[in-house]
């Protein structure tokens, strides 16, 4: 199937590309430029934020064959295989299928070995909080004090069910909600790019629809323009997301409550 969606399309390769999250970009460029690199990373946040999209940024700058660099290439070997999914070096792990303490000794045993072609073996744990806690304990050691060619990058939804003792051996990284003037204007910038037309109220309906969510938002954008031929109107957009009219444009009413009769009749 040749048709990449738009979130894999245009998903973000350098810091600079991420929507929204500076305090955190600036933040990592700068540890990696004066080489303070924490060696266990957690970001948290909420869905399609750009968690796992940072993880494979980072990974991206540490293994660069100019590296590590803020500002990764995108051209060398391991640059190509972490953004195709293949390096030999870097493995994505989901939390949620991969969460006994089975397959955390079975990380264990991977960790001790060098890398193959790369300057570390990075560990993206997705969804970590789904981990039991016979998991993390399995984990906790390593974490604490890794082999020098390991780093762990962990994601999370909620942060708050990671066990304290695995938060306190991680440098912990928020990222916001993005707002809907961001969401707008980037999906404004991929609308030009696919040339596509689409007018900015539909823009606004789509942000208000996802709540935020960048993915969400890509996705929702996805269907509007499979579903139309050239440009699509602002109503259709409003059908397409099931709203009948656009929330913007909706104002409250006054509830029509009964008045108490205050007649002194009304008083017996």
């Amino acid at each position: 199937m040749s048709y990449i969606v738009l979130a894999r399309k245009y998903r973000p390769q350098t810091f600079d590309d991420v929507v929204a999250q500076p305090h955190v970009t600036q933040t990592l460029k700068n540890a990696i430029s004066s080489g303070r690199v924490a060696h266990a990373i957690l970001f948290s946040g909420p869905r399609g934020t750009g968690k796992t999209t940072l993880a494979r940024i980072f990974a991206k700058a540490m293994n660069c064959a100019e590296g590590p660099v803020s500002t990764p290439c995108n051209q060398c070997p391991s640059c190509r295989e972490i953004t195709a999914g293949s390096s030999p070096d870097v493995f994505e792990i989901d939390g949620a299928s991969n969460n006994k303490v089975e397959h955390a000794r079975d990380l264990l045993e991977n960790v001790a070995y060098a890398p193959v072609s790369s300057r570390y073996k990075i560990y993206i744990i997705d969804e970590v909080h789904m981990l039991s806690n016979s998991a993390f304990n399995t984990l906790l050691k390593t974490l604490e004090e890794p082999p020098a060619h390991v780093m762990f990058v962990f994601a999370t939804t909620e942060p708050h069910k990671v066990l304290p003792t695995i938060l306190s051996r991680c440098q912990r990284y928020d990222l916001a909600r993005i707002s809907m003037s961001e969401v707008v204007g980037h999906l404004k910038k991929l609308t030009e790019k696919e040339a596509f037309e689409i007018d900015e109220p539909s823009l606004w309906a789509v942000a208000r629809a996802t709540g935020g969510c960048m993915r969400d938002a890509l996705s929702l954008l996805d269907q509007i323009i499979a579903s139309a031929q050239g440009a699509i109107s602002h109503q259709q957009v409003l059908e397409l997301i099931g709203a009948t009219k656009d929330p913007a444009s909706a104002v409250a009413k006054p509830s029509r409550m009964a008045k108490p009769n205050l007649t002194r009749g009304s008083m017996r």
